[in-house]
């Protein structure tokens, strides 16, 4: 007897036994007892007793082929309705090839014949240690996905949590530093009306210059934290970003909108904008690329932002590394509005990102789990990490 089987011995077996013949039932009692097996073991032999008794919680179903009125399938086929783990053993007098090869493809443990029930204990045990490790798998698989969830609300949480904190450091920018610093502008500026010396005068000139880089600076740095220029939708947003940084990095930026005017729900324009700045980046500071090409469409409630450049492409060990956040990242944003990131490479041809945000109801049903949305395929560097 396996570790596990001895394990089953040492436990109470509540076993539903489907038989009419009441001496077939105390052989088979029998058969398990001298076997070692602790049983609480109930037989029945109707139809709605059986279904009935489905409800409780049993170990095993034992059941005969042929009872008045109904078939051992019939009995299985009720635990495969109600999706129980029960293992269910097929133990008859006569039992054809074809009945027997039914019940075992509609998920029968096993079957056995009652004049040979030698093997029905080790049959019965390794059945209920098989359904305790699905059902063990099972759970794990659950809490695995509950984890998963958890995962997902406190990613979705630390990204709107950075979002708010941006604004909030933006708006002190923009009271606090901004002010000060356009007062301290005027100052000098007074200072260098009335000023007589031409020493002053130059030391006023170099302050006012290094005020205005400051108020340029810290302008540029409230865009980055939170962009004003999202209050005015969209598409004008990507069309200030595109045009910044084709003036920063001196590469080539087209920008092509599908539609001019976007009605998108809250928080979508926020994670295009951040997609669109992530991509522009990285293709800046990595991809060696003379080119970029964005396009921003609407077709059948789905909303396609895509990133593309000609660059040395991308690596998927260069993803994987311990401390690669920026991609993850935008993978976790565009779940905050129920959409996904796919990123495809070719070294040495350029790299797309692809942010794809169902918008409409009936365009999150069209693309349900079914279709597989929001799975990677061909060269997705997100499906080998």
């Amino acid at each position: 007897m396996t570790t596990s089987g001895v394990e089953q011995a040492g436990r109470i077996l509540r076993v539903l036994h489907v038989e009419d013949s009441d001496l077939d039932h105390q052989l088979i009692r029998a058969q398990l007892t001298r076997a070692g097996l602790t049983l609480e073991m109930e037989r029945l032999d109707s139809l709605p007793a059986v279904l009935a008794a489905l409800g409780q919680r049993w170990d095993a179903v034992v059941s005969d082929y042929n009872l008045p009125g109904f078939t051992g399938l019939e009995v299985l086929e009720a635990v495969k309705v109600r999706q129980l783990l029960t293992p269910f053993l097929l133990v008859s007098g006569e039992i054809g090839e074809d009945a027997a090869v039914a019940a075992m493809r509609n998920g029968a443990s096993d079957y056995l014949l009652k004049n040979n029930l030698a093997r029905l204990a080790p049959a019965l045990l390794n059945a209920i240690d098989a359904a305790d490790s699905e059902r063990a798998r099972q759970a794990a698989d659950d809490e695995l996905l509950r984890s998963k969830q958890r995962l997902h609300e406190l990613a979705g949480h630390l990204q709107t949590s950075v979002e708010l904190e941006r604004a909030a450091i933006a708006r002190e920018i923009h009271d606090d530093v901004g002010g000060s610093l356009t007062a301290l502008k005027f100052d000098l500026a007074w200072i260098d009306r009335h000023a007589q010396e031409p020493a002053v005068r130059q030391r006023v000139a170099a302050a006012l210059e290094t005020v205005s880089s400051a108020i340029e600076a810290s302008q540029r740095i409230m865009h980055n934290l939170r962009p004003a220029i999202l209050e005015q939708g969209l598409v004008a947003a990507l069309q200030w970003m595109t045009a910044r940084f084709e003036r920063r990095t001196g590469i080539e930026a087209a920008l092509r909108i599908g539609e001019e005017r976007l009605a998108l729900p809250a928080g979508v324009p926020l994670v295009a904008y951040r997609t669109a700045q992530e991509a522009l980046t990285n293709v800046s500071k990595h991809a060696g690329a003379t080119r970029v090409d964005i396009e921003l469409s609407l077709d059948s409630g789905v909303l396609t932002l895509e990133i593309r450049d000609n660059g040395r492409g991308v690596e998927a060990g260069d993803l994987a590394k311990e401390r690669s956040f920026g991609l993850r990242g935008l993978h976790e944003r565009a779940a905050t509005v129920g959409g996904w990131v796919d990123l495809s490479s070719t070294p040495g041809r350029g790299t797309s990102l692809i942010l794809t945000v169902p918008l409409a109801a009936e365009a999150i049903e069209a693309l349900d789990d079914a279709t597989g949305f929001g799975d990677d395929h061909g060269n997705s560097i997100w499906g080998r990490l």
